[in-house]
């Protein structure tokens, strides 16, 4: 792990800290449509999967299968969407979307759609509560 690791302003800007996993920061996305973790491995200089060592890759595929369980328990979703995209955002991060049928969006991507509605305080508060309690007891 590199001391100089630092999170892209974007992602800083858009998202809450959940935790941390043994590789990767975990992120809240802060809209309230859809409940939705990011995975941002601690790799200074990696913008994409090729770019981390087999242990760390073999550590990623873990920390999102676990988030996957962690987001089913905590939305109880009919689908879970991962993909790491990074054309806004270099860095190397991974999404872990909950997804309704009746969410807003569905079924085409998140992305581009509508207007990002942040969580009131009280709800933050809350989801941020309950996933880091759900990362802590898998």
């Amino acid at each position: 792990m590199s001391d100089d690791f630092s999170l892209d302003p974007r992602l800083l800007a858009d998202t809450h800290h959940v935790g941390d996993l043994a590789l990767c920061s975990v992120l809240l996305m802060d809209d309230a449509r859809f409940p939705w973790l990011i995975l941002v491995p601690r790799r200074t200089a990696a913008s994409e999967l090729t770019d981390l060592d087999e242990a760390d890759a073999a550590a990623l595929t873990g920390e999102i299968r676990l988030t996957v369980k962690v987001i089913q328990a905590l939305a109880q979703p009919d689908k879970v969407n991962v993909a790491a995209l990074g054309n806004v955002v270099a860095q190397l991060h991974v999404h872990v979307i909950a997804r309704f049928r009746s969410d807003p969006a569905w079924p085409n991507p998140v992305w581009g759609h509508g207007e990002r509605k942040p969580y009131p305080p009280h709800a933050r508060a809350q989801i941020l509560e309950r996933a880091a309690q759900l990362f802590a007891a898998a």
